[in-house]
């Protein structure tokens, strides 16, 4: 069972299930958000009804301009403006009086599991948070990518930027295509992996606003890691290609309560059976531990 909520952030709404706690007062709560350009049905709620059975409140939002939530223009992805949907979120659940606000857990998939650990580190009101296949750093990850895709991807940032600055109009590219495609994806299992999570009628466009581009490299959440003060459990896809599991493991071992679970599985592979019951066991077994009453 879960509500239609709307939360408001910066003016826009914040489209949002709320999963209530099965039962009693001041219950511990999760906040969750999908990752690069995905939406909340792409199997978080299959995290969600878990989460809700064992006894945890849930909040799962997709951000502005994405999915169900409001915010223009559409598929504009920005770095801080989801982690102001975060905190919009967090701060709308710290006001609840049936969630006890000093019990809430973050939870990130991929690219958010990046936005975990950087909100974990500023925000020492975190009780916990979970960061799955996590996106660590950027400027690491460029070498992966190769010199051509970073080109390409870089002229199409800049194009977008300027057409957003004469027309108003952002130019957008896909944002999960075949090796060799314009796509800011396009490792082997990008674009497999996006069918496999996909939903009949669901709200994930396969594109993003090409500015992105410009300031992913710049992204490099993992180096917040040491300043991480709340436990926090580091699901690694050990044959990731999108997420590279070596910098999600230098990540955890700077953050001083780290537990890390290793997967041999790809990164789209967590989400789905017949994995999807271990990974999401050993999340709920460090929540119990972590946001006990």
């Amino acid at each position: 069972m879960r509500d239609d909520v709307l939360i408001d952030s910066h003016g826009e709404r914040l489209a949002t299930w709320y999963y209530r706690a099965p039962a009693g007062p001041a219950a511990p709560c999760v906040v969750m958000a999908h990752g690069f350009s995905a939406t909340r049905e792409q199997r978080l709620d299959a995290y969600a009804d878990r989460f809700q059975q064992a006894g945890f409140a849930v909040l799962l939002f997709d951000y502005r301009g994405f999915g169900a939530s409001s915010g223009e223009p559409r598929q504009w992805l920005d770095i801080e403006r989801q982690h102001q949907d975060y905190r919009a979120v967090l701060a709308w659940a710290r006001a609840r009086p049936e969630l006890d606000a000093s019990r809430l857990a973050l939870f990130g998939s991929s690219f958010s599991g990046g936005h975990v650990q950087a909100l974990a580190a500023e925000d020492s009101g975190i009780a916990a948070a979970i960061a799955q296949v996590p996106f660590a750093d950027g400027l690491l990850n460029l070498p992966h990518l190769g010199l051509s895709t970073v080109l390409r991807l870089t002229a199409a940032g800049l194009r977008d930027e300027l057409q957003q600055r004469l027309s108003g109009q952002p130019y957008r590219v896909a944002a999960a295509g075949a090796p060799g495609s314009l796509a800011i994806m396009t490792t082997p299992q990008s674009a497999p992996g996006f069918a496999r999570l996909a939903v009949a009628g669901g709200s994930w466009r396969n594109e993003v606003c090409a500015r992105i581009a410009l300031r992913v490299g710049l992204y490099r959440p993992g180096l917040a890691a040491g300043r991480i003060r709340c436990p926090i459990l580091y699901a690694i896809a050990d044959q990731d290609d999108l997420t590279p599991p070596g910098l999600a493991l230098a990540a955890a071992r700077r953050a001083p309560r780290a537990e890390i679970r290793h997967y041999a599985c790809g990164h789209f592979d967590p989400y789905l059976p017949p994995l999807f019951d271990t990974v999401v066991s050993d999340q709920i077994d460090f929540l119990r531990r972590h946001l006990a009453g």
